[in-house]
């Protein structure tokens, strides 16, 4: 076939194309050729953006530090096995992660590593032009036959020993029309090009076309290339798979995103249907303002105590690992994370693959009830309509998941839009340059990028860094999946990534607490015990402003008065005045400081035992079975700091009660350890009866739960305070104080001698 006439191909055009978005952080290797900046010159036109290595100046690990998003391998001297460098090895990993396109050499590399001969071309060439002939796919698409192209080379892979993994996409055709000499490969599943020629000669006809051809490739196959380039476009250039959900987009049986939204589909279309689940049902509820009370996401996770905020999950199983955590409850791995450190509860909902269910996050949300600087709640979720996010507000989350892959952009803005009526501002996320441009296009405050291909569910931690250039200023971005090691934490925050989101390792780690620490901060070493606070002690059954003054002096921290008409010390109006003056003028102006900050959370009785101990001593009011209009105005008539119940007074009404509650219980008693109400519990055995609780019922009490601050009463006096305290063995050290009313009583009248006694002996045991 007679050689076409010469054109010049070169741009003589100079001005770039604009910014390719799936070219953001393209690397090409330089194999040590003059054609390398052609090459890199027709990048740039194209919109890339472009950096340069040659293949002996980068080792693998930097160049998977610099998280590509595609890789080029250019033209170069020698065989691919002695004289590419890098080049080789870093096709090996990235290989079904990035678009890989290689240039003559960068071929010959290709066919190297799939295990093809790279031997004699039968000829030596130096820029004679050949026409050629391809298969119009990939880096071919939109171009003519027989176009010219240039060709520098001596070298080439040959029919006979072509890897069963590669395709000859290109060839130069012999004289009775076969396949000559193969100018194009393609491997079958990955991502990867080669070309033998010079698309970048100014003799090549379309090099141009070819390499931006290149450019638009997305993803690691071929299958996810194939879905990104052909599923409807968003409004923004971005693509959808919601369009037709039930379908694959290639024609073949669905992947698991999309047989996880049918079903998802299927299974709230039903739930819609069912009396008090009803769109109407969750809207009267919601209008009834009986959502529980929300707080911000972004606030929250810029309160962290890590460096990098730390978003913790729960879920027991999912469509990569199968089940691997099927017998944990989702409240107390709730607890575990928050008082860990947690600025986020991720809780997965979605019951078939991940093993969820909505009540998982409501029970998260009532674990969190008082806790201060509680974590933020987010319902991970496959959301596509409101009612899955109404649903979700109502069962106490702060926050939502939209996963952009899911969603068209109509949908996607008006979910977004609709989270925040809600006071929701959703985390979006992301997997690829177009995603993340509809997320800031859509105005999102929290990106989250997913590590994990949701199709293939494969994992390549270089994702969210390769994507962090495009977020705006004050966008909080989020790594979703992947991250197991404090090192990959370190990685994080190198990328200036805000936030990690931990799922699978967390929930597989022994010691929640101790993980989450290694994790976050690279602490390997055992958190020590806190040494326990000294006894408060309560003098209760005051009767005269002389004993509470001595009880005062002693060093009570409580000192309580019996407001209850028609028991044995119930003290008169005009006793409750001199003793709540008695007990006021004790009080030094300024006993302790404040709080001390924490971006910690904190339990909800750790708190309140901590109010107990700023201010002393406290007057104490104590009540039975009498009308909350009473407790209310005695506690205004005598300045009372403290109101104690102790008969059985609704739990709710300590919210109603101006200051802290102190609630009488018995051992085991339900409600004793609802958070948010009384701000510490009383075991006692009656009204001042002077009996002795049963002390393995106590103790059982305490170990139940570490946290409650509790006080114990009931045949306490000085001479038994000690070894009672002791009598509960390592479950003391959790005790907030002792009470005692008759056991500083003589004759049925308190004794000051018995007070300092007892306050004395309390105060010596801790």
């Amino acid at each position: 076939m007679a050689a076409p006439e010469i054109i010049d191909h070169s741009p003589h055009q100079y001005d770039p194309s604009p910014l390719v978005v799936t070219a953001s952080n393209l690397i090409l290797i330089d194999n040590y050729d003059s054609f390398t900046w052609n090459v890199y010159q027709y990048l740039v036109l194209e919109g890339a953006k472009v950096t340069v290595f040659r293949n002996d100046k980068i080792t693998l690990e930097k160049l998977i530090a610099e998280k590509p998003t595609q890789l080029v391998i250019s033209p170069g001297p020698g065989h691919p096995g002695t004289d590419s460098g890098i080049s080789r090895e870093a096709i090996k990993h990235f290989a079904g992660k990035i678009p890989i396109f290689g240039v003559c050499m960068g071929q010959q590399c290709i066919f190297d590593v799939y295990g093809g001969d790279v031997s004699f071309a039968g000829e030596i060439l130096h820029g004679k032009t050949s026409p050629l002939r391809h298969d119009a796919k990939g880096v071919y698409a939109g171009l003519r036959q027989d176009i010219p192209v240039t060709r520098y080379h001596s070298l080439a892979g040959t029919h006979v020993t072509l890897p069963k993994c590669l395709e000859v996409t290109s060839w130069i055709a012999n004289e009775d029309g076969s396949k000559g000499v193969i100018m194009g490969v393609r491997h079958k599943e990955y991502t990867i090009e080669g070309v033998q020629f010079h698309p970048e000669s100014i003799l090549s006809e379309g090099g141009r076309t070819m390499l931006r051809n290149f450019l638009h490739m997305q993803g690691g196959t071929w299958e996810e290339n194939e879905r990104l380039q052909k599923a409807p476009k968003q409004a923004n250039g971005s693509t959808s798979i919601a369009a037709h959900p039930a379908k694959s987009q290639s024609g073949g049986k669905k992947n698991i995103l999309q047989k996880i939204y049918e079903h998802r589909k299927a299974s709230v279309a039903t739930q819609k249907q069912i009396p008090s689940q009803r769109p109407s049902d969750l809207q009267a509820a919601y209008d009834l303002n009986i959502a529980p009370p929300q707080i911000s996401l972004i606030d929250r996770l810029r309160q962290s105590p890590f460096e990098v905020a730390l978003l913790a999950e729960i879920k027991r199983g999912s469509p990569s690992k199968g089940i691997f955590a099927l017998d944990i409850d989702a409240p107390s791995q709730a607890r575990k994370y928050a008082l860990a450190g947690a600025s986020v509860i991720s809780v997965l909902t979605e019951p078939e693959w991940f093993k969820g269910n909505i009540e998982d996050l409501r029970a998260v949300r009532q674990a969190l009830n008082g806790m201060v600087n509680r974590p933020a709640v987010l319902r991970k979720e496959f959301i596509f309509e409101e009612y899955q996010i109404l649903e979700a507000r109502l069962a106490g989350a702060d926050t939502i998941l939209l996963i952009v892959k899911m969603l068209e952009l109509e949908l996607l803005e008006r979910l977004y839009k609709y989270s925040l009526s809600l006071g929701m501002e959703p985390l979006v996320e992301v997997q690829n340059t177009e995603e993340m441009a509809t997320a800031i296009k859509l105005g999102a405050k929290v990106i989250g990028v997913n590590n994990r291909n949701l199709e293939s569910f494969e994992v390549d931690l270089g994702t969210t860094g390769r994507l962090r250039s495009m977020v705006p200023e004050g966008t909080f971005i989020c790594a979703l999946s992947g991250i197991n090691s404090h090192q990959d934490v370190l990685d994080c925050k190198k990328d200036n990534i805000n936030g990690i989101l931990v799922g699978e390792a967390i929930m597989r780690a022994p010691d929640t607490s101790q993980f989450i620490q290694e994790l976050c901060a690279g602490v390997t070493t055992a958190v020590s015990k806190l040494t326990p606070k000294p006894l408060l002690v309560k003098i209760c059954g005051t009767r005269t402003a002389e004993a509470a003054a001595e009880a005062a002096r002693a060093g009570a921290d409580f000192i309580g008065m019996i407001l209850v008409p028609g028991t044995k010390r119930c003290v008169s109006h005009e006793a409750a005045l001199s003793i709540s003056q008695a007990v006021h003028l004790s009080r030094p102006e300024l006993s302790h400081g404040p709080l001390v900050a924490s971006k910690l959370a904190a339990d909800y009785f750790s708190l309140t035992g901590e109010l107990l101990r700023k201010r002393r001593p406290l007057l104490v009011g104590v009540f039975m079975n009498q009308p909350l209009e009473e407790v209310l105005e005695k506690q205004r008539a005598y300045d009372l700091d403290i109101v104690q119940l102790h008969g059985d007074e609704p739990i709710e009404w300590a919210n109603l009660i101006p200051v802290p509650v102190i609630r009488k219980f018995a051992p085991g008693q339900p409600g004793i350890g609802v958070r948010g109400y009384h701000a510490a519990s009383l075991l006692d055995s009656g009204a001042g009866s002077g009996k002795k609780l049963d002390i393995p019922s106590v103790k059982a009490t305490l170990e139940k739960d570490e946290h409650h601050s509790i006080l114990l009463a009931g045949g306490l006096e000085p001479g038994n305070v000690a070894e009672s305290v002791a009598a509960l063995g390592s479950a003391a050290d959790k005790l907030l104080g002792v009470d005692v009313s008759s056991g500083v009583e003589e004759d049925g009248k308190q004794s000051l001698e018995k007070i300092r006694a007892f306050v004395h002996a309390a105060k010596s045991i801790r």
